[in-house]
């Protein structure tokens, strides 16, 4: 009973995911697009970089490549309260996936108050937003499947005029936003501090 509750599991994020059926039957992604496995150590970006994006600091974990397109993650650290405007990504499915701390993820006119480890998918085409509301430090990973331009829109943030440590909406802003796939379609979540 427990392996076949298990397979469903795999079997429902791997669906989630859009990975390919064949890393739920026992491959990895050892055997995936790059041919070896990657550590990225807790707190590291897989190439050593850094990022600032809006209230958070971000650190990538699986890049485009890495996965023949097939996802994006990163990971979002937030010490202050906060999150992005909602949006609508028309390719990706996104799954917010807490580390620690405490968010509200709002996907659609569904709210969701997560904690360490809970996650909620946010499919295309539905708009959403996340806030951090923790009174302590928290981290959120994010999974685009598949990946398209994410990886893209936030290495070029600093080209599109979007200032870092800042959440914006102006027009040129919603104009590059399209340009990678994704939709402004409001404000962010109103924080009660």
């Amino acid at each position: 009973m427990r392996q076949i509750l298990r397979r469903s599991f795999l079997q429902m994020i791997a669906a989630a995911l859009a990975v390919p059926g064949e890393y739920v039957r026992g491959q990895s992604a050892v055997n995936g697009p790059t041919g070896k496995a990657v550590l990225v150590p807790a707190g590291k970006d897989r190439e050593g970089n850094e990022h600032a994006v809006g209230v958070s600091h971000t650190t990538y974990k699986v890049l485009t490549a890495e996965t023949a397109g097939a996802m994006f993650v990163m990971e979002q650290a937030n010490a202050k309260k906060g999150g992005p405007n909602r949006h609508l990504h028309h390719d990706q499915d996104e799954l917010f996936y807490v580390i620690e701390g405490e968010y509200v993820v709002e996907v659609g006119s569904d709210r969701f108050h997560l904690k360490a480890g809970d996650c909620v998918l946010g499919p295309r085409e539905v708009p959403h937003a996340w806030a951090f509301v923790g009174e302590s430090a928290g981290r959120l990973l994010l999974s685009y499947s598949p990946a398209g331009k994410m990886e893209q829109f936030f290495n070029d943030r600093d080209k599109l005029g979007i200032k870092k440590g800042a959440y914006s909406s102006t027009p040129e802003e919603k104009e590059a936003m399209r340009s990678y796939g994704m939709e402004w379609t409001g404000p962010p979540l109103t924080i009660e501090d």
